[in-house]
Parts: structure tokens; C-alpha cells; sequence
């Protein structure tokens, strides 16, 4: 199965572009992301760890490990796998946003390869990873399917996918949309569709379909009292994140 040419969607990265200056802005437009960010890397690196036998405790755990970040805005993730010793690639649809993630990662002493390209573009290039992260992007492309085919096209045989993306609910519509939007102004109004937003079951069922093998979901949950984000095995109603694997 071979994903189509390009699952872009030119509206979308319209959206990113315009925002491109305030990713490392903590108080800007990407303020919900870099307060979700330490949850999400907490999940992501458990995951490595887990499915690569890598000691987080030891120095540099994850040397040896290719880790494509796909949809890397400003480098939020990428920036930290590089520092825990991975050869980190960060690939972006929205032009504007690699330099921006290059010269940051310039400023902090790191090397990671940014480029402006698609998953697809790099599927049909034969690029390979350990660690394919796919996070909050997948609500925001034209064929969600395609998209995580291309991506299981980016793993090596046994390599591990970390995606996540928003539930479809009226909870969710209520706190990702009215609230992170019209009464936070966390977010541009319009960012969010929630017509693209996809449930837990229906994400398993396409990353099935897409060839690969889901392992593990948990939830993000956010705590309006402590203003902090943690992890849930039960509430996935609004935002998760899911781990799959491609089958050796």
C-alpha cells in the first residue's frame, strides 16, 4: 500500500506559516504547546525506552536511534531528542518554520537536520527511522489515511510511531475550540477544525489499516487548578496520544 503523492493541505499551512515567529514565544500563540510539551515528551521518551531497551537514567540513552519529528514546527520536540543523543531529522510542510527551528537549534548548540518536505516526499525517497513522531498533526492533513501510510513507509521493520491528535466530542469541541480559541485566545480562531478531529477507535483503526500495529493510548489531561498537563489510561476525551508499531 503506497501513500498518495502529497496529503498537504495548502489552508492548513497557511495557518502555521502566519505563526511561525512565536514558536518559542512561551507566552505566544504556542503557549498550550509548550505547556503540554514535558507530558508529551514524558510519553514519548517512555515509549523509546521501552520499545529500544534504553536507560533514560544513562548519558545520551537514545545515541544510535534516527528519530524523524514530522510536523516539527520550531523544534519543540526535536530539539530535546537531540539532546538525549538522538540523529534527529524535523520535516515541516510550512516553510517559514525551519528557519526559525534552525536557528534556535543553532543557538542552543545542537545539530538537527530541518528540512522543508512531506512525509511523502521522504517516503518516496526512501528514508528510513527508528522513531517516526507524528504529534498534532494528523487532524490537519487532507487524508489522514495516506498521511499514515507515508509514515509506516518512514519506519525501519520493528520501528516505533508516536502520534497524537485531538478527540471528536462535544467535550472537545467545548475545551479545544470554544475554549482554547474564543476564550483563552491560546489559539488563532479557526486553528482547530473539529469536523477533523478524530476519535481513539477511529485512529487504531486507521493506523490498521495503514499497515501498522497499535500498542498503546493514553490520554493528555489537563488541570485547570494546578494549570499543568498529565497522563491518563482512562480520559482520552480530548486530547491523546497513541503508540503502534511496524511489524518486523
Amino acid at each position: 500500500m503506497q501513500a498518495q503523492q502529497t496529503t498537504v493541505d495548502p489552508s492548513e499551512i497557511a495557518k502555521f506559516e502566519a505563526m511561525a515567529a512565536e514558536w518559542w514565544d512561551e507566552n505566544g500563540k504556542f503557549k498550550p504547546l509548550h505547556m503540554l510539551n514535558p507530558c508529551r515528551l514524558d510519553y514519548i521518551t517512555m515509549q523509546i525506552a521501552g520499545e529500544f531497551d534504553r536507560d533514560l537514567s544513562a548519558a545520551a540513552p537514545f545515541k544510535g536511534l534516527r528519530i524523524l519529528d514530522i510536523g516539527c514546527g520550531g523544534g519543540l520536540l526535536a530539539e530535546p531528542m537531540a539532546r538525549l543523543g538522538a540523529e534527529v531529522v524535523g520535516a515541516d510542510a510550512a516553510e517559514r518554520n525551519i528557519p526559525v527551528a534552525r536557528i534556535h537549534a543553532e543557538q542552543s548548540g545542537l545539530e538537527i537536520d530541518y528540512r522543508h518536505t512531506t512525509a511523502e516526499a521522504m517516503a518516496a525517497a526512501g528514508e528510513q527511522f527508528d522513531v517516526v513522531l507524528n504529534m498534532e498533526v494528523v487532524e490537519h492533513v487532507a487524508s489522514p489515511i495516506d498521511y499514515l501510510i507515508a509514515c509506516r513507509q518512514l519506519l525501519k521493520p520493528g520501528g516505533l510511531h508516536v502520534c497524537s491528535t485531538i478527540n471528536r466530542n462535544p467535550k472537545s469541541y467545548m475545551m479545544a475550540i470554544i475554549g482554547a480559541e474564543h476564550v483563552m485566545r491560546w489559539l488563532p480562531k479557526g486553528t482547530h477544525e473539529w469536523s477533523k478531529f478524530i476519535t481513539p477507535d477511529e485512529l487504531f483503526d486507521l493506523m490498521r489499516d495503514a499497515g501498522l500495529e497499535p500498542v498503546d493510548r493514553k490520554g493528555f489531561v489537563f488541570n485547570p487548578v494546578t494549570w499543568s498537563w498529565k497522563l491518563s489510561d482512562r480520559d482520552l476525551s480530548v486530547n491523546y496520544v497513541t503508540a503502534s508499531l511496524k511489524p518486523t
